[in-house]
């Protein structure tokens, strides 16, 4: 469900950020599970604006397949920095400015179930020129962490996968460039922050539930030991991001089961 009072405030925002020939673009950034892309699309919904995800714009399976291949086996798994086509997400912020009252603007899509891109000819399209472009994604904001911390492993995966720091190194460096440039961009960010890094494993097996059509007590075992280990790659930022290395204009601190705490701006 969402906040009533988060949804003002997003729309708020965007209303303040705007101008009258250029739609504001406007983030929504938060660990996995706490709800940014549920309140980015019903913003766009009550403005008339429009919404993707950073999600929509991963590399292919073919490109991290050989970014895998180049510089580290981890990045086959989409998410971390280095993972995006950010040009891709700047055409389309780009195509939705310039956008006419009558234009179809066609915007990017993922399909996770295949790990792929979506073939462009069945993107989704916006007509029209939309009120404001929100973006959704989990890193959005992030700023990088000093080098001298990437050399200690802070779970199994960076020590066990990743023992001389090459893929968190590169994920790091690419956020500190490629990434800033495209953070500066937008007008406003707002990040959902999640009480602990603990919680998100919580949200994330909600989620998975509801795609099995499960009560989030009844997921497998199993399961939610592979999620562990999963939200493993987004552990690092997340952390680092809870802990204050995030640029936003607003910060909304969430209680566990997503209720709002207190809002800093």
């Amino acid at each position: 469900m969402i906040s009533p009072a988060l949804l003002d405030l997003v729309c708020d925002l965007a209303a303040a950020r705007g101008a009258a020939d250029r739609p504001p673009l406007i983030g929504v950034s938060g660990a996995q599970g706490c709800g940014k892309t549920t309140l980015a699309r019903a913003a766009a919904a009550r403005l008339g604006g429009a919404a993707f995800s950073l999600d929509d714009v991963y590399l292919t399976r073919a490109e991290r397949a050989e970014l895998a291949t180049r510089i580290h086996p981890l990045f086959a798994v989409r998410g971390p920095p280095g993972t995006h086509d950010l040009d891709l997400a700047d055409r389309a912020v780009a195509a939705l400015r310039a956008a006419g009252p009558d234009s179809v603007t066609a915007l990017p899509a993922f399909d996770k179930l295949a790990d792929d891109r979506v073939p462009a000819a069945d993107w989704p399209r916006v007509r029209g020129r939309p009120a404001a472009i929100l973006v959704d994604g989990w890193c959005l904001g992030a700023t990088r962490q000093d080098p001298a911390t990437l050399a200690a492993p802070i779970n199994a995966l960076e020590r066990e996968e990743d023992p001389n720091a090459i893929w968190r190194g590169y994920a790091d460096e690419a956020l500190a460039g490629r990434y800033q440039a495209f953070f500066r961009g937008f007008d406003a960010m707002i990040f959902l922050a999640a009480p602990s890094f603990e919680a998100v494993l919580d949200w994330r097996c909600e989620q998975e539930a509801g795609l099995l059509g499960l009560a989030p007590g009844d997921l497998p075992a199993d399961r939610r030991a592979a999620l562990a280990r999963f939200i493993q790659h987004f552990e690092r930022i997340t952390r680092h991001m809870l802990a204050g290395g995030v640029t936003a204009d607003v910060v909304v601190r969430l209680d566990d089961q997503r209720r709002v705490l207190a809002i800093d701006s």
